[in-house]
């Protein structure tokens, strides 16, 4: 019996230190979020050049709009261009997106990739630009976003994010994934910044030096995460990441359970995939000095927040059990200690009724995550793709 008890104490040990480190990184970063520091980049003059792709696969409910509304930014028409890359479209589409004055490039693939489709786009891609802005077929930029993102450029960065937030809150998960989004912004992106980090990347909403990215683009072949693959591959060599807070693209939340999953599935298991690849190879760089890249590896070990808030108050229901290692106080501090470093990171615009609502399917966002956990295998393997323009009313 006391070898059983001495058994059961170390296990929880290790699962506290795990969970503890998971939460000491959030308090960190969400702390830092808050730091006061120069508000912009400074405003420059010199206005560099745009190519914009938007990567649509089977996106012909939307596509036709974010195209109209990518020529809507305010920004020199001769310093921008609009490249839709059309993967499945349907004939019609295609005549529509014709009639605009962009580029449409069509591709077609046995097995379809954001980033096969972009490899295309570059090859005919005709011209000199100074930058490349990579969205999705959902997104929207907000009238200045291009400006932000020259400032940006303009104060020495090669790669910049925009802020990427919710185009809708219509349903419990489309606002949870709207908060979501607004405390990676907070966590990754701001936080890091303010600490001098590079922040992460999301997939869309952000933007290269052109010559960098056709150097870079060839050779990624990821099938999921691309954005994963892009930021080790940069990080490696020490390129920093600029995160242009004022540079805002609108993107389309999942407003459905089904759809919140499968995003969530081909999240996890990019994650997984780039943690198997790199974590021997974070701490080698770590002792070379590149500490962004140890970041992003140590950001390939965290749980997501959905089931990290599930499993807090678990762990600490057990831990009153009888015999069961560490004391309770330890799991209550470190429950709370996590739920303060999620709300501190929470926007203030989503404290209101409706996130009230939103908490409460909290425990089902939670147990579809765990489930999610059994159904990675293969799934990096397959390109899983996310619909949009499907925002229905129902929670």
């Amino acid at each position: 019996m006391h070898y059983l008890n001495l058994i059961i104490f170390y296990l929880t040990l290790m699962v506290f230190i795990f969970l503890a480190l998971q939460a000491v990184y959030l308090a960190i970063f969400s702390f830092a979020g808050h730091l006061r520091t120069k508000k912009s980049y400074p405003e420059s003059n010199d206005l560099g050049s745009f190519v914009i792709y938007i990567p649509s696969y089977k996106e012909d409910g939307v596509i036709i709009d974010t195209a109209i509304a990518a020529l809507a930014i305010e920004y020199p028409a001769d310093k921008r261009k609009v490249v839709v890359i059309a993967d499945s479209l349907k004939p019609e589409t295609l005549e529509k997106l014709r009639s605009l004055p962009i580029q449409v490039a069509e591709v077609s693939f046995d097995k379809s990739t954001k980033a096969k489709a972009l490899n295309v786009a570059l090859q005919q891609t005709e011209g000199y630009y100074d930058y490349a802005l990579v969205l999705d077929a959902d997104n929207e930029c907000a009238a200045d976003c291009l400006y932000k993102m020259n400032n940006a450029f303009k104060s020495d960065y090669l790669v910049v994010q925009g802020q990427r937030v919710a185009k809708n809150t219509n349903t419990n998960f489309a606002l949870l994934d709207a908060v979501s989004e607004g405390i990676n912004n907070h966590v990754f992106r701001k936080g890091h910044s303010r600490l001098g980090l590079s922040c992460a990347l999301i997939g869309s909403g952000m933007a290269f030096s052109f010559p960098l990215f056709k150097q870079m683009m060839p050779e990624v072949t990821a099938v999921g995460g691309f954005d994963k693959e892009i930021e080790l591959r940069l990080l490696k060599k020490r390129i920093r990441f600029g995160y242009a807070e004022e540079a805002i693209v609108y993107d389309e939340k999942t407003a459905q359970q089904a759809t919140f999953a499968n995003q969530r599935r081909r999240w996890m298991s990019a994650q997984v995939h780039y943690m198997k690849r790199y974590a021997g190879e974070g701490f080698t760089q770590l002792l070379k000095g590149n500490v962004d890249f140890f970041d992003k590896v140590v950001q390939t070990l965290l749980l997501p927040r959905v089931l990290l808030l599930g499993i807090m108050p678990v762990t600490f229901a057990l831990s009153l059990l009888p015999g069961q290692g560490l004391p309770s106080v330890y799991w209550f501090l470190l429950w709370m200690i996590t739920y303060a470093s999620v709300l501190f990171a929470v926007p203030s615009k989503y404290f209101n009724k409706q996130l009230l609502h939103a908490i409460c399917i909290l425990p089902m966002a939670a147990f579809t995550m765990f489930k999610v956990l059994f159904k990675l295998r293969g799934a990096n393997k397959t390109f899983i793709h996310t619909p949009h323009g499907q925002t229905s009313a129902t929670p």
